[in-house]
């Protein structure tokens, strides 16, 4: 398992933690992450909602909100802090702007094409500027817009890309239609943006690494698609379930408690589909029950607040207080695989011995050949017996 290089940054654990909003991945993840060798990352979304005067003074509230956290979470961890942020929400340049005064180390921008830069990088140049940028795609044709244009017009591109497939939580980069039965495969996504990525590598002399996000949960998972190409890997529904995440407590046992039947796709409001986790909340809404609200602000661009049947931030940040009847939660593919709560700490360990474990299963298997090996040998069972193997 080799370190994340971003720029001149070195991350010694390849994951970028998912950025979960609303109030899901604040600073006592994301410092939790970093201190684990990996990308502890804040999600700016709504962030401002934490803060008593959110309602009347929102954009104030989520840059206030965010320099916060941000602060916060340094004074937890030396390790390397990201923030992720929606390139759809309305107060984008603002917060955008407050990540790069704090000198966060990454800021991830999805939901959207980044293609507009607030006036902090135009005065200042990205030579100046600590952030390193990651935009995330659902594509390789995405990824070739985003750097074609920075190319263009900056004479600059990315340092990293993430490429999130169909399987992920959340919002999705996604038709709906995309999303049954046959998806294409992460691998493939994966292959196809890590080949478009070469052209820009090679004229802008530097690596661009690509992290591959969406279903990825264990260390077995992280192993198989680094052998695609990635680099590295965004995970977000593993970490719901640890101590040191910032949502309640009823919020991650739905996590605990979900079956692999409960996870499923919503229409959002803003009119993407999205992976949630089935709850009464969620089914009152798909009979067409509506939650009538005043919107203090068009938070996201896509939104039509006048016929749409709840606000989805107030969902959101509902459910991450723990009050499920008024919210629910999304979640990766693969979430209803959490068994416990546990630290960051012993979850990373985990990620380790489950990637080792399949690495070093298919160097024996490719060492003695397949004809030689009983079908009913599980190496990956083995493995934990044999002495002389370590995780290194």
């Amino acid at each position: 398992m080799k370190p994340l290089k971003i720029g001149n940054i070195q991350v010694k654990l390849p994951i970028i933690q998912g950025g979960m909003g609303v109030g899901i991945s604040l600073s006592g993840l994301a410092s939790a992450v970093a201190n684990a060798g990996g990308i502890g990352v804040i999600s700016a979304v709504a962030i401002g909602m934490t803060e008593p005067d959110y309602m009347k003074n929102f954009r104030e509230a989520n840059k206030r909100a965010l320099r916060k956290e941000i602060q916060k979470a340094r004074s937890l961890t030396d390790g390397v802090l990201g923030v992720n942020l929606m390139v759809a929400v309305t107060d984008y340049e603002e917060l955008l702007t407050v990540a790069l005064e704090e000198k966060i180390d990454v800021i991830i921008l999805g939901a959207g094409l980044p293609l507009k830069m607030p006036k902090y990088v135009t005065d200042n140049g990205f030579e100046n500027i600590h952030t390193k940028f990651i935009p995330k795609v659902s594509s390789a044709k995405a990824a070739k817009v985003i750097f074609s244009f920075w190319a263009k017009n900056f004479n600059h591109v990315p340092d990293a890309v993430v490429v999130e497939g169909p399987m992920a939580g959340g919002h999705l980069g996604f038709k709906k239609d995309d999303l049954k039965n046959d998806v294409v495969p992460l691998s493939e996504l994966v292959e196809e943006t890590v080949n478009e990525i070469s052209f820009f590598e090679k004229e802008f002399n530097k690596e661009i690494p690509v992290i591959a996000g969406g279903g990825i949960y264990t260390g077995k998972d992280m192993y198989k698609i680094m052998q695609h190409g990635a680099k590295g890997v965004k995970m977000g529904s593993r970490f719901v379930t640890t101590n040191e995440c910032d949502a309640s407590i009823k919020f991650k046992e739905t996590y605990i408690n979900a079956k692999e039947e409960d996870i499923i796709i919503i229409n959002s409001p803003v009119g993407l589909p999205g992976r949630a986790i089935r709850n009464n909340f969620v089914n009152q809404i798909s009979e067409g029950n509506t939650k009538p609200f005043k919107c203090a602000w068009k938070c996201l661009k896509s939104c039509d607040f006048r016929t749409a049947p709840y606000c989805i931030a107030q969902a959101l940040f509902n459910a991450a207080r723990g009050n499920m009847e008024e919210g629910f939660a999304f979640a990766g593919s693969k979430a209803y695989m959490a068994k416990k709560i546990q630290s960051v700490s012993d979850v990373v360990l985990e990620l380790k011995i489950d990637y080792y474990k399949m690495k070093y299963s298919e160097y024996i298997r490719n060492y003695l050949g397949e004809n030689m090996i009983s079908p009913k040998i599980n190496f990956e069972e083995l493995i934990p017996t044999l002495p002389r193997i370590k995780l290194a």
